[in-house]
């Protein structure tokens, strides 16, 4: 069968714009990274000269190292972990764990999508990507999402241009809809808490408010229906369910808060395993060998972090050390200091500036806050809270729209934004109300 010129044509196209996209962002992540050494050298240079610090070139050297070992540590101390979930995760996916939540989520996405026929593709897709991300995961959620854009495209009468449906998805990718934010919990637990989940509520919190928000300015923007009966269930029984945990945790000191959201957090994580070892065990499926081979994963996934773990801990680690970044937190602690706000959230700020921009700096400043402040610290905990509350905004455009050739973004970029900073500022206030 000869390939249509048509076809041809409007996938080289898409391929050089996801191209073009890539370099983009790939420019922005070099120069960021590049300025962290360059005004760490001007800065140490000021230092030495004026001698105030004769030995901030030692200190900078051996930030390197510090980081570059921290780097290969975290990513060594991961593998163990890394394999538990991707074996689990194998077993999951293979028992159809992931296609029941999508049907029961197909009603409500062929109402938020009216532009797209009930039973169209692209609304299996499109529920099949999200409910992936619901469960964390990544690995499944990815083709899915790819094929959900390319199934949407299918619909878009403007090539070039976002649709509607689209650019929901798209928010809703961004918001990082997220029941359990397992990564984190790894994390933290390699890291050396006390209690890896305890940020298991403020994160939930957090991306529920980044997805809210990205959803209601959507739906704003494009005038859809959100008084529909099956819209009206779903969102009055995500509002019981929020409403039945604050009474919970209502009321209640910030220890005994911190405590209760552990509790949760681990009763919910322990509680998921067996659904996933229970889905399996009703389809009879080899579940033990499911989870061997999903597990071998792990250390590959781990291993191939330390690159980019390795670039920008050595980045972040001198760019403190020349005392540049303590500059810029001062700068803007100063200032929310006037406005007689709290300033300890600040040390978390840079995790939320690198966020919507790169996935793995946002990572990497993470954990340079848990290594700087303490993993329990407040700082490293507003750190992992933003962390888990959305998505790499910039990247996540680039991949699903560079995919399928969109160049014009329309309102994605606003109303993803707009779902970043409700995130964050959730994530903010939440460890406040658990930790401060």
């Amino acid at each position: 069968m000869v390939p249509n010129r048509d076809s041809v044509a409007a996938h080289s196209d898409s391929a050089f714009l996801r191209r073009l996209l890539f370099c983009i962002m790939a420019a922005m992540l070099n120069t960021l990274w590049l300025s962290f050494f360059l005004l760490a050298f001007v800065a140490a240079l000021w230092q030495w000269l004026s001698g105030t610090n004769p030995e901030v070139f030692s200190q900078l050297v051996a930030a390197t190292f510090e980081m570059s070992n921290l780097a290969v540590e975290i990513a060594i101390g991961l593998i163990g972990v890394m394999a538990l979930w991707l074996g689990l995760f194998r077993v999951a996916e293979h028992s159809g764990l992931i296609n029941i939540i999508a049907r029961a989520m197909g009603p409500l996405f062929s109402r938020l999508m009216p532009g797209v026929p009930a039973d169209h593709p692209a609304i299996g897709s499109v529920t099949m990507n999200l409910a992936a991300n619901f469960l964390g995961l990544d690995n499944a959620a990815t083709p899915m999402g790819l094929k959900a854009m390319n199934d949407l495209q299918e619909l878009n009468p403007d090539k070039d241009t976002a649709s509607n449906a689209q650019i929901l998805f798209l928010v809703l990718n961004t918001s990082s809809v997220t029941l359990l934010p397992v990564t984190i919990f790894l994390y933290r637990a390699q890291q050396g808490s006390t209690e890896p989940a305890a940020v298991f509520l403020p994160i939930l919190m957090a991306t529920s408010a980044s997805t809210l928000v990205g959803l209601f300015s959507v739906a704003w923007i494009q005038k859809l229906r959100l008084h529909d009966p099956v819209v009206l269930a779903w969102f009055g029984g995500f509002a019981v369910l929020m409403a039945a945990l604050l009474s919970v945790i209502v009321g209640l000191p910030g220890d005994v808060l911190s405590t209760r959201s552990a509790l949760f957090g681990n009763l919910l994580l322990f509680s998921v395993i067996v659904l996933f070892l229970v889905s399996g065990m009703q389809r009879k499926l080899d579940c033990y060998s499911l989870f061997i081979d999903g597990a071998k994963e792990g250390f590959n996934v781990a291993i191939k972090i330390i690159p980019f773990l390795l670039a920008m801990l050595v980045g972040i680690g001198v760019f403190r050390a020349s005392g540049c970044l303590d500059i810029l937190l001062e700068g803007i602690r100063a200032l929310v200091a006037a406005l007689g706000i709290d300033t300890r959230f600040v040390d978390a700020l840079p995790t939320a500036f690198m966020k919507p921009l790169s996935g793995s700096g946002a990572r990497a400043m993470m954990l340079e806050t848990m290594n700087t402040y303490g993993v329990d610290s407040f700082a490293a905990r507003v750190a992992a809270t933003v962390q888990g509350s959305t998505e790499t905004t910039f990247y996540v455009l680039a991949v699903y729209f560079g995919s399928v050739g969109i160049r014009k973004t329309r309102h994605a970029i606003t109303c993803g934004l707009l779902a970043d900073f409700a995130g964050v500022t959730t994530a903010i206030l939440a460890c406040y109300w658990f930790f401060g």
